[in-house]
C-alpha cells in the first residue's frame, strides 16, 4: 500500500495543538511534543517542563537563545511573562499531584486498551531513558500520545497488548498519529480523523488491531 500524502512532525504538532483547550496546564514530552509549543498561537495555556519551569513559550528565534532557558530535552526555550522557575522536586509534586490537564508523549507501543509503552524497547544494549514519563502517565489528566503510525520496518504501533517495558496502565486518552487521529475508548479505538490520502479500510489494515468510527 503506497501512501503519497500524511502529516508531517509539523502538521502533527499542530493537529495536537488545535486540540488543547484555552486555559489548560500541559506538560510536553521530549522529542517531537516539544514542537506543539509552536503551534499554540494566540490561547492561553500554560506549559510545564518537568525541569522545573511554568510558563514556558515557544522555540527562540535563531541567536536569541539563552543557555539558561531549557525544557527537559535540553532545548532552548522562551519565558512567557508571569513564568516561574521552581526546584525539581516541586516540579515533579505538580506532575504525581493531578495539576496537569494533559500530557503530549511520544511512544514505542500503545495498546487497544490506552496502555503506554515509550521508555525502553527492551532491546539489549539500549539506554533505558524514563525520566519523567511514568510520573506524567499516571498524574495528567489526559495523556496525548504524538508518534509515527508504523515503525521504520513498517510495523503498527498500535498493538492488542504492548510488548516493551510498561510506563502507564491504561492511561492514554487520545493518540495523534501521521495517518489518524484516534480516542481511546472502553470499546477500543475510535478513529476521530482520518490524516492521509487512505480510506478506513486502508487504515484498519496498516493498524493491525480493531479500529471503529
Amino acid at each position: 500500500m503506497t501512501i503519497t500524502k500524511k502529516l508531517s512532525r509539523t502538521e502533527m504538532a499542530q493537529r495536537v495543538a488545535a486540540d488543547i483547550q484555552e486555559g489548560a496546564y500541559v506538560n510536553l514530552g521530549i522529542g517531537a511534543p516539544t514542537l506543539v509549543a509552536n503551534y499554540l498561537g494566540d490561547k492561553e495555556v500554560f506549559l510545564h517542563s518537568e525541569n522545573g519551569l511554568l510558563g514556558m513559550g515557544p522555540s527562540p528565534a535563531p541567536g536569541e537563545e539563552d543557555d539558561d532557558l531549557i525544557n527537559a530535552g535540553k532545548q532552548h526555550v522562551t519565558l512567557l511573562t508571569g513564568g516561574a522557575f521552581f526546584h525539581h522536586a516541586d516540579s515533579f509534586s505538580m506532575m504525581r499531584g493531578g495539576h496537569l490537564d494533559i500530557a503530549v508523549l511520544g511512544a514505542f507501543q500503545v495498546s487497544v486498551k490506552g496502555d503506554l509503552a515509550n521508555w525502553h524497547t527492551g532491546a539489549e544494549g539500549s539506554i533505558p531513558a524514563v525520566g519523567g514519563a511514568m510520573d506524567l502517565a499516571t498524574g495528567a489528566r489526559q495523556v496525548f500520545v504524538m508518534m509515527d503510525h508504523l515503525t521504520k520496518s513498517g510495523e503498527s504501533k498500535l498493538v492488542p497488548e504492548c510488548t516493551y517495558p510498561l510506563t502507564g496502565i491504561g492511561c492514554v486518552s487520545r493518540i495523534y498519529t501521521d495517518l489518524a487521529v484516534l480516542e481511546v475508548t472502553s470499546d477500543g479505538l475510535r478513529v476521530i480523523e482520518i490524516c492521509a490520502d487512505i480510506d478506513f479500510d486502508e487504515l484498519q489494515k496498516l493498524s493491525g488491531v480493531p479500529l471503529y468510527q
